[in-house]
């Protein structure tokens, strides 16, 4: 729930379920936009530049992103966009945009490791499909 908890009253697989089965009925496509920051640590990097987010939107929207070419980000798994117009080509590959790529590996495995901890208390809550694909 991170910073959405104060206003999520139940636990944070009812919404999960909530949305899968949204998805499943009306057929829709979601996409997980970065808004937040980039290009290094808090005080380092800066703002996700608000241009390039609504490149992405206009993207998806359209239809664009979805004929988009992918590569699997190495940390989480999840597809990205490899270019869409509008849109650096760096800001859609993080990694890139760290002076620091060391720093940048041990913040992304510090964050993964932070995710599947968090994770942990609701191990006994999730439905199997889900575990299976975020357990392996």
């Amino acid at each position: 729930t991170c910073f959405g908890a104060p206003f999520m009253p139940r636990r944070p697989e009812a919404y999960g379920n909530l949305l899968r089965d949204k998805i499943a009925k009306h057929g829709a496509t979601c996409w997980l936009v970065n808004t937040g920051w980039t290009g290094g640590a808090y005080g380092t990097g800066s703002r996700m530049p608000i241009k390039a987010t609504r490149g992405l939107l206009h993207a998806a929207l359209e239809g664009k992103l979805a004929q988009a070419e992918f590569r699997k980000d190495p940390n989480f798994g999840f597809e990205v966009p490899i270019s869409v117009e509008g849109v650096p080509e760096l800001l859609l590959d993080p990694r890139k945009t760290w002076d620091d790529k060391a720093a940048y590996d041990a913040q992304a495995e510090k964050l993964v490791q932070m995710f599947a901890d968090n994770f942990e208390q609701y191990v006994p809550y999730i439905d199997d499909d889900v575990k299976a694909v975020a357990i392996g």
